[in-house]
Order: C-alpha cells, then structure tokens, then sequence
C-alpha cells in the first residue's frame, strides 16, 4: 500500500489502509483541530527528522486502569507518600524535560520543536494534561497525554529518580480510574508498559471503543 500525503484538506484516510507497521500518512500540520480529528480517528502523529507521520498500528496497546497492576516496589511507595504528587501544575515542564532525557538505545527524541509547541497549545486548550511527581520541591519525573472523553492517549513519560515515573504513573491512573477514565492509549508495545497491565487488543476493537466512549 501506499502511504498518504496530507495536505491543507483536514481529512485522514481510513485506518485499514495503514502500511503494516501502522504507518498511515505523512505531512500535514500539528494544528489543534488536526490533532484532535487523529486521536478522534485512532491516530497519532510521530516524527522523523523533519516529517511528520501519522500512525494507527494494528494490534493496539492498550491499558484498562480496572487492569492496572502496581508492583511490589511501588506499593510502599504509594503507601508512605515517597513522591508529592500534582496534576497539571508545570505542564510545559514536563514535556521539556520528555524532550531532553535521554534514552537508553535512543539517538534523539521525536518531540521536535514543533511537537513542544504543539501541545502545550492543546494544554492551553484543556486537551493536554500532565502528571508530576516532586522530591523535596524538585521535579523528578512525569508524563503528559491527550485526555477526550472517557480516553486518556498517552504520550511520553520521564524519571530523574528511581522508581518517580512509575510511581506517577501509578498514581495518575489510579486518579483517571476515580474520574471515569475507562481506557488509556499506550500506543505501541513496550515491555515497561506491559508490566503495568497494558496488553494489546485489535485495532477494529480499539476504534469501536473509542466511538463509545469520546464525546460525538
């Protein structure tokens, strides 16, 4: 199949015709109304080098917060208040510093300039959310995603310290459980996300739940 090229029209085409790795289209723009017509459809972008591709790979990973699975090291954590915890309080933070650490086995980031301006536009807007977790004043790790109806898409996380993203993202999801969140967006497989409950489900059933369960 052939990958499509976006251009100014505000359109995707259909999920199915993805290349097999789930690679869709290319180009386009970051605009807010784009972005938020790609995750309404079960898209998200990623960058390479200077090009934007949009993603809806076939099986899904997914996380259902009544799955989630809290290690036996994060447990005392949670319990003794290891990490102060706070949502949407230093978004442009947090993506920052997704930015800026690096990845064992990772050259770059895909969280261009244009991605970092992006979303805190969607911040600004109340589509973006962060979750933070401090040690003694001090941001040490966090996350940030897309939050539409009962569907939080993450994005990326981040950890200056030991155990401070997997204790945020513990805790946010337990959050997101309490408000009504009943579905959040992994994305693509990785192993950490996997030990939290993430397990993949077919892209038919990840679009029918979406449909149930964003705002029409």
């Amino acid at each position: 199949m052939a990958i499509f090229a976006l251009d100014k029209e505000l359109v995707f085409p259909p999920v199915h015709l993805s290349e097999p790795d789930g690679l869709l289209a290319m180009g386009g723009d970051l605009s807010v109304e784009r972005l938020l017509l790609a995750y309404q459809s079960g898209i998200f972008p990623w960058y390479e080098r200077e090009h934007i591709l949009w993603w809806s790979p076939d099986p899904r990973f997914v996380l259902f917060p009544d799955e989630l699975k809290v290690s036996k090291n994060i447990k005392p954590l949670l319990k003794r208040n290891e990490f102060d915890f706070t949502v949407n309080k230093v978004f442009k933070q947090v993506i920052r510093n997704c930015k800026e650490t690096k990845r064992p086995g990772q050259e770059g980031t895909w969280i261009t300039d244009e991605v970092e301006e992006a979303y805190c536009k969607m911040h600004e807007l109340s589509f973006a959310h962060s979750a933070e977790v401090w040690k003694d004043d001090e941001l040490v790790g966090g996350l940030y995603g897309i939050r539409l109806g009962k569907v939080f898409f993450g994005e990326s996380m981040f950890s200056n310290r030991s155990n401070a993203s997997r204790f945020a993202f513990t805790r946010y999801i337990q959050l997101l459980k309490e408000e009504g969140i009943l579905l959040i967006d992994c994305q693509v497989y990785t192993e950490y996300l996997e030990s939290f409950g993430a397990r993949m489900i077919p892209r038919k059933e990840f679009i029918q739940l979406l449909q149930n369960l964003l705002p029409r």
